[in-house]
């Protein structure tokens, strides 16, 4: 693969992380806008991806929209996406979710019933409203051998005042109360989350560069789909991770005020 540089020149789409790249919680990392205002002058077409399932595809534009970020619902790609399109693949209508009222509606919307009394799957997303309750029936469902399916294997969520737990650390809860593991975990890293869309837009994806703050999700999710993977240290990972890592970024850079 070409050496790329920082101002990103032979890259035609990029794959913007969101939490920890593009925002730290509630505020937009330093320099985000200018970045993609000057991708935007440079033609590169840009999208959205993250695989926190919390908020839906509105919620996402919403907050967006809040953050003087200019998106339409097609720029947004999520980890439910790729959830969905393994239920549908695997004909699973009927499920029970751990999961926040807005991945509730995309499951919903599309045909998915997500507090059946006979689940075929447990479905287990970054849940923000986490109940005991929710823990203790889907805990139970699990027991009586009904499989597990999970929307990203992320285990923290970026923060401003740290890591917050996320699916992965639920994932572990589960797997210490029931010994269940997952039967298949969606989202970043696999491939599918940005290739489909590479396709979609007929293009090389060594023409493409991914950019997040993860090695084991963003990085390694470059690495598989044979783009560029740009690690930011905005968010979850230092400089010391990405010299122990097996994933080798094509670039390294404190954020993405330094692209472009």
């Amino acid at each position: 693969m070409q050496n790329l540089t920082r101002n990103l020149d032979g890259i035609e789409a990029v794959f913007l992380d969101l939490d920890g790249t593009i925002y730290m919680g509630d505020n937009l990392i330093e320099g985000a806008v200018n970045f993609l205002n000057r991708i935007e002058e440079k033609g590169i077409r840009r999208f959205f991806l993250s695989n926190n399932s919390s908020k839906s595809v509105k919620q996402y534009l919403s907050k967006l929209e809040n953050l003087g970020v200019p998106a339409k619902e097609e720029d947004i790609l999520l980890s439910t996406h790729d959830l969905l399109a393994w239920l549908s693949s695997n004909n699973i209508s009927e499920t029970y979710l751990v999961g926040t009222v807005g991945m509730k509606e995309m499951l919903e919307s599309a045909g998915v019933n997500t507090s059946s009394n006979n689940p075929q799957y447990v479905v287990l997303g970054y849940d923000t409203e986490i109940t005991y309750q929710k823990l203790t029936q889907a805990s139970i469902n699990l027991h009586k051998g009904v499989p597990l399916v999970v929307s990203h294997p992320d285990m923290v969520c970026p923060s401003p005042n740290g890591g917050l737990p996320d699916t992965g650390a639920y994932l572990a809860l589960f797997e210490a109360t029931t010994g269940v593991k997952p039967e298949h975990i969606c989202g970043k890293p696999n491939p599918g989350m940005i290739l489909h869309k590479i396709h979609e837009l007929g293009i090389d994806p060594k023409s493409c560069a991914m950019v997040g703050d993860r090695l084991y999700t963003d990085m390694e999710m470059a690495e598989r789909s044979g783009v560029h993977g740009i690690l930011v240290l905005s968010g979850e990972a230092t400089l010391e991770d990405a010299r122990a890592a097996n994933q080798k970024p094509s670039l390294i850079v404190e954020s993405v005020a330094e692209l472009c």
